[in-house]
């Protein structure tokens, strides 16, 4: 071959490679183009690596930038201060001022308990250099992914944290953390760094530090405490208010658990515990709390309930919010507190007597007094003191608010325009069939409660303004399977419950109020309704402020909830209650009232909850064994019978409430909007939707339906509020108006 066609061979591979090597972003010349120019592996290795470099000579010159501070003695300095809603001065929180903290030597707290902590929240803590590259991309990783907040703090830099710096979670701060850290940890010896954050932590009941930690939960000095002790408090200390046992809910002490044995679990993996002495080991529940100086009565329970709010609103944990500094001033009103507490021991505590009967030892009442117009908590009642119940009742969730929560399924028919099973419109004056044991019709979960007693209501039809005035289980379990039970829930989370873990999602029991709730959250309720459904959200902060954070108000009054008619009509309708219903204990000519008696399954809880166009409240007793915390059923209270709502809670809202509005130019409802539907002539014909199971054998006693009478209010018709009295036996005391239980005998399964 000449060299001529040696050229041209060669021509013709360039050609065939030339397409291929431009498919690779390569030039005639095999050089990159397009923008692999710019993005090669080698450019990509040299910016990573060069990258890596910067970043240690930043770190390097941060080393030797950032000094190792003063311990932080700014926040010891601080308390909280908590006013009334006119300035006078309510309590002070220590906080940090005058620390309960005593600080012990490492020998002091025994080789076990310190390796609990070590387990549980630095497994590598005396190995590490003081930070834990690892847990901090870890941290980074579940921050971006949207897992939680970035974490893998190593002891060295918890402690760093509280004795240096502040609990603000910035990357300035996190820089400084990791930089002391590393210092702390090549000055100091392991075990006076584990000293240091033993004794600065804040474990709750108002103990910073092991020692305090140890007496406040255990009643025992640091170097007395068991493992299972010791155990108990690495485990708290990640969230001391939610997982102290004594405050702590369901969920609370679940999630401790899980910890407490997430703490011996990993003591036996690291070889620092032998397996069967694991097995052998068991949770030590804690003694009671006891109240501090300044926290006495009432104002423990008050401050509780700004703390939660004020940590909800601002997004600070426990050690952040008692670090001090805040001035608190609170919606309380000094006269109807006063008035409130009162009521309470003239209507409840005087008749008890904790030590002799046996169920009134465990007989608890918690309220909330709200402002409809300005959501401002006015009063609010927690118990008989930190000493003998250190959570506050009046906010405890882990019982249900039976019937009281009827309203809201007769809200959310009208909201929802609902119909029942053959059409018929949900008005007050639409007729339902109140046999008990009256199966629903239209639901695929069975369910046939229970009327109080088995009666049988309205021979058989009734209106539902009888039905609510005698709250009869047959006729709101109907309404709710007619409104839907989604559609129920919906309303209720509108008009301010909340949706915790065991609402019911589908069944009809939700309509005899088989969700938990507290006396807050019903407070907001009926307030929207009071407040002509705008949603008010109770706050119990009137201005909070600190040099460095920024508290932002809860928004009080908002937008519509449910709409002014549904609002008002059910308004109207609960003036019936109080007036010829269930609520007649609270009757009187000083006031208009609406409101709504309610009882739980098996009577462990009794409430009521009525409104005045002035002031909602809502009074609630519960029925918990003082050993177990059990609930236990509130019948033969104060040596009677059965404690319903329209007992003893009614006996106090109606002296707190007479009381708390004395002086005040009290007015009616107004009620234009309200729409009781056209009046229904009662048939024995009964339709698809209200036929019964079977032929009622009717007591002598049945309420009859009577004819409608009109009461202070106008409406767009009229409405049959005038119901006799649904009982014939006299009781003495406050237990004048049995109603009817909110559990019947069959029962859906509960989740």
């Amino acid at each position: 071959m000449g060299r001529a066609e040696a050229r041209r061979a060669q021509q013709q591979r360039g050609a065939r490679r030339a397409p291929r090597e431009r498919a690779k972003g390569k030039g005639s010349g095999g050089k990159p183009t397009g923008i692999r120019r710019f993005f090669t592996w080698k450019k990509i290795l040299g910016t990573f690596l060069g990258t890596i470099l910067l970043g240690m000579g930043a770190l390097l010159a941060l080393y030797f930038w950032v000094d190792e501070p003063d311990p932080n003695a700014d926040a010891l300095k601080q308390s909280n201060v908590y006013k009334y809603a006119d300035g006078a001065i309510m309590t002070r929180d220590t906080g940090q001022g005058t620390l309960n903290r005593q600080i012990v030597p490492i020998d002091k707290i025994p080789m076990d308990v310190q390796t609990a902590f070590i387990a549980i929240e630095n497994k590598s803590f005396r190995k590490d250099s003081g930070i834990d590259l690892k847990g901090i991309a870890r941290g980074l990783w579940n921050t971006a992914s949207g897992r939680g907040k970035a974490g893998g703090s190593t002891i060295t830099q918890q402690y760093v944290k509280n004795f240096y710096l502040t609990q603000d979670q910035t990357a300035t701060r996190k820089l400084k953390e990791l930089v002391i850290s590393l210092k702390v940890d090549q000055r100091m010896k392991k075990p006076e760094i584990l000293a240091g954050y033993l004794n600065t932590n804040f474990y709750g009941r108002g103990a910073y530090g092991i020692q305090a930690a140890a007496q406040a939960y255990y009643g025992v000095d640091a170097e007395k405490l068991t493992l299972e002790q010791g155990a108990y408090l690495a485990a708290v200390l990640q969230a001391p208010s939610q997982y102290d046992w004594a405050t702590a809910g369901p969920n609370g002490k679940k999630l401790v658990m899980v910890r407490f044995n997430a703490v011996l679990d990993n003591m036996v993996e690291m070889g620092e515990l032998d397996a069967a002495k694991r097995k052998e080991m068991h949770f030590q529940e804690p003694i009671k709390p006891k109240a501090a100086p300044g926290m006495e009565g009432q104002k423990g329970y008050l401050v509780q309930a700004a703390d939660e709010e004020l940590k909800r609103q601002t997004g600070m944990n426990d050690a952040q919010l008692k670090a001090g500094g805040w001035e608190i001033t609170l919606t309380i009103d000094p006269k109807k507190q006063a008035a409130l507490e009162k009521a309470v021991q003239d209507e409840l505590e005087s008749k008890l007597d904790r030590k002799g009967r046996a169920v009134d030892g465990g007989v608890q009442a918690g309220a909330t007094s709200v402002d409809p117009k300005t959501g401002a908590v006015v009063a609010m009642y927690g118990g008989t003191g930190l000493a003998d119940q250190w959570s506050s009742n009046a906010l405890r969730t882990d019982y249900q608010p039976g019937s009281t929560f009827k309203p809201v399924v007769l809200a959310s028919a009208l909201e929802n325009k609902a119909t029942t099973q053959d059409g018929k419109p949900i008005t007050p004056n639409t007729l339902y069939d109140g046999t008990s044991k009256r199966k629903v019709v239209g639901s695929k979960v069975p369910f046939a409660p229970q009327n109080q007693d088995d009666q049988n209501y309205g021979d058989p039809m009734m209106t539902v303004q009888a039905a609510t005035n005698s709250s009869v289980n047959s006729v709101y379990a109907q309404m709710t399977v007619d409104t839907k039970p989604q559609n129920v829930k919906t309303t209720g989370l509108a008009l301010g419950m909340k949706d915790r873990p065991g609402w019911p999602e589908d069944q009809p029991a939700m309509a005899l109020g088989t969700m938990s709730a507290n006396t807050l959250e019903m407070a907001g309720v009926y307030a929207t309704l009071d407040s002509h459904g705008k949603k008010v959200t109770p706050t119990v902060i009137k201005s909070a402020v600190h040099k460095d954070r920024e508290y932002k108000p809860v928004r009080s009054v908002g937008d519509q909830a449910v709409s002014r008619e549904t609002a008002d009509t059910v308004t109207k309708v609960l003036t019936g209650v109080v007036d010829n219903g269930s609520g007649k204990a609270v009757k009187s000519s000083a006031y208009e009232a609406a409101g709504k008696t309610g009882t739980t399954e098996k009577n462990v809880a009794a409430w009521f909850t009525g409104y005045t166009p002035e002031l909602v409240t809502v009074v609630a007793m519960f029925g918990t064994d003082p050993a177990t915390h059990e609930q236990v059923s509130l019948t033969g209270t104060a040596g009677g019978g059965r404690a319903g709502g329209s007992s003893f809670p009614a006996a106090i809202w109606k002296e707190y409430t007479l009381a708390a509005l004395k002086g005040e130019d009290t007015g009616s409802f107004d009620l234009d909007e309200a729409d009781m539907g056209p009046i229904q002539t009662p048939s024995r014909v009964n339709s698809p939707s209200t036929t019964p199971t079977q032929t009622p054998s009717l007591p002598t006693n049945t309420p009859q339906q009577h004819s409608p009478d009109p009461i202070r209010s106008s409406t767009k018709s009229p409405d049959p509020t005038k119901t006799p009295d649904p009982t014939k036996t006299p009781t003495k005391g406050p237990t004048k108006t049995p109603e009817p239980p909110v559990t019947p005998p069959i029962l859906v399964p509960q989740p």
